[in-house]
């Protein structure tokens, strides 16, 4: 029981009975009901295609878990017509300030420019975060949410996934055309399909404590390297909503788990840090010990990983949830072609080589954080307090300190689904990027670049439209949408962030990122990115 929330309880439903002894089958399932799950089924129902979400449990998460939201994941959300509410609820922060002991060594802006619809950053419960993705999932109608049905067994052909799955009322089969994976860190789909999952656990033990009290701190990421409240160790401080605080406090290695997660141990350590007269409450308590890892492949044929289920990072750097809502929205849109026949089944290998790619990123600034956050050996502690002592006064000093390198999405530079430049550019959003917001008028009205696009493949044009309205390759067609005949371009700031200058053509995935781009339009050209974009 937690003071500032009450867990919903979602109703069971058993499988409906077939008389004629088949199997239920159906295009995709979804395991897992947590936030990358369910803004996976979301992103599929918002492209037309029915999912059923197989879930052990009947609530949301227990405790708040993910907590951090980054701005790209937050777009995507906004896609999917979730993340108003989440950023209304959830608190914005874009400030981080760094210090050791009691000194202040650098501060920091994750977001100084203007012009973006989505905050830096907002933290918000995984429980509120999940509450609002079940409401959105359901009015889709696409969605069914099954809860306490477990899957116990996998087995594959070249055509269907057959999931055997235990329910109160008993077991039964379900046949998918192909099954996303989003089960966690102790998948037990990876173990299925004979998954390896490789990497390093961190010798290091953190206690989490949700603590409910009213405070003056700023609403910024305050992280301290060896704080008087808690020498030779790290702690970390952020703000959630209901006036409820994250505290992170390193304890080493050697910690007992169960001893530190009693309250008798976790209210001194957070009244030393906060002075005696402030009063609290436990909201929420858990000790972690994190690893980073990845599976050997995020396809095993018929099933497809994302999330925990597919790689783990440590938390320092909210590159966890972050990394997995991204994983679904690039995995939704070459799943939907696919399932219509409008691309090839090839075309989900590009999931693995564009979000593996992300995940080995993600490890690689993950793993440094964490090795500048607990030095392993003598002369790395001697390296890191150098390093914080220099930053206190030398601003290139300030680049090494590494209290946790915060989530920035990853691009996918060497794609395959990329057509390379043909022309130059001075800067603008090279292929295999994400597309940058700024804003808009639309119909004479203030708007936003990405909430105008259309749902699949757009071109882009700045300058006069061509002719024609899309540009269609097979099955695919691609709208065209001109900044100065369609959207008008309200401060500058799309033809400044996409190097705009007129004639200059961008083709963008239904994923928000660039495929391709050119000085000049030239519908053969487009229509030949666009089949590549789709695995042809």
């Amino acid at each position: 029981m937690l003071k500032t929330y009450t867990f919903p309880k979602f109703e069971y439903r058993p499988a409906a009975a077939r008389s004629d002894g088949s199997v239920e089958r159906r295009s995709v399932a979804v395991i897992g009901a947590g936030p990358v799950g369910l803004s996976t089924a979301l992103d599929l129902a918002q492209r037309g295609v029915p999912v059923v979400v197989l879930d052990d449990n009947d609530t949301v998460s227990v405790g708040s878990r993910a907590l951090c939201y980054a701005k790209r994941t937050l777009e995507v959300w906004d896609r999917l017509g979730v993340a108003q509410r989440m950023v209304d609820k959830g608190v914005q922060w874009k400030l981080g300030k760094v210090f050791r002991d009691r000194d202040l060594v650098y501060g920091f802006d994750l977001l100084p420019e203007t012009g973006h619809r989505m905050p830096a950053m907002i933290n918000l419960q995984q429980y509120y975060l999940e509450e609002y993705l079940v409401d959105a999932c359901l009015r889709t109608g696409l969605v069914e949410l099954r809860w306490k049905h477990r899957v116990t067994g996998l087995a594959q052909t070249d055509e269907q996934a057959v999931l055997e799955v235990e329910t109160p009322d008993g077991a039964h089969r379900l046949e998918a055309d192909w099954v996303v994976a989003c089960d966690g860190a102790n998948s037990d789909v990876r173990r299925m399909v004979g998954a390896e999952f490789g990497g390093q656990f961190f010798q290091d033990r953190f206690l989490i404590a949700d603590v409910l009290m009213k405070a003056d701190f700023p609403t910024e990421r305050w992280f301290w390297f060896d704080p008087p409240f808690h020498r030779g160790q790290s702690v970390l401080l952020h703000r959630e909503a209901d006036n409820v605080w994250r505290i992170d406090f390193q304890l080493g290695w050697d910690a007992d788990p169960e001893e530190e997660k009693k309250p008798e141990r976790v209210i001194p350590r957070i009244q030393a840090m906060l002075g005696p007269e402030v009063e609290f409450d436990l909201e929420w308590v858990s000790v972690y010990q994190f690893a980073c890892r990845r599976i050997d492949r995020f396809r095993h044929g018929r099933v497809l990983f994302a999330g925990d289920a597919a790689h783990q990072v440590s938390p320092f750097g909210a590159r966890g949830a972050n990394s997995g809502v991204q994983d679904g929205d690039n995995l939704a849109w070459k799943l939907q072609l696919v399932l219509d026949g409008a691309a090839p089944a090839s075309l989900l290998d590009s999931y693995h080589d564009e979000r593996a790619h992300a995940a080995d990123d993600n490890l690689l600034n993950s793993t440094r954080s964490t090795d500048f956050i607990t030095p392993k050996s003598r002369a790395s502690r001697v390296l890191r307090d150098a390093v914080l002592e220099l930053a206190e006064h030398e601003p290139f000093a300030r680049k090494l300190v590494n209290s946790g390198r915060l989530s920035m999405p990853t691009p996918y530079l060497h794609s395959p689904l990329n057509t390379p430049d043909e022309a130059d550019f001075e800067g603008g959003m090279r292929p295999g990027t994400n597309c940058a917001d700024a804003p808009v008028l639309q119909d004479g009205r203030p708007a936003w670049l990405l909430a105008a696009l259309p749902a699949g493949f757009t071109v882009l044009v700045f300058g006069a439209r061509p002719p024609q309205t899309e540009v269609r390759a097979g099955r695919v067609a691609a709208r065209i949408v001109s900044v100065g005949d369609d959207l008008g371009d309200a401060q500058g700031l799309v033809a400044r962030r996409y190097d705009g200058r007129p004639g200059t053509v961008y083709l963008i995935r239904p994923d928000h990122h660039v495929a391709a781009r050119w000085r000049a339009f030239d519908a053969a050209r487009v229509e030949a990115a666009i089949a590549r974009a789709c695995g042809h």
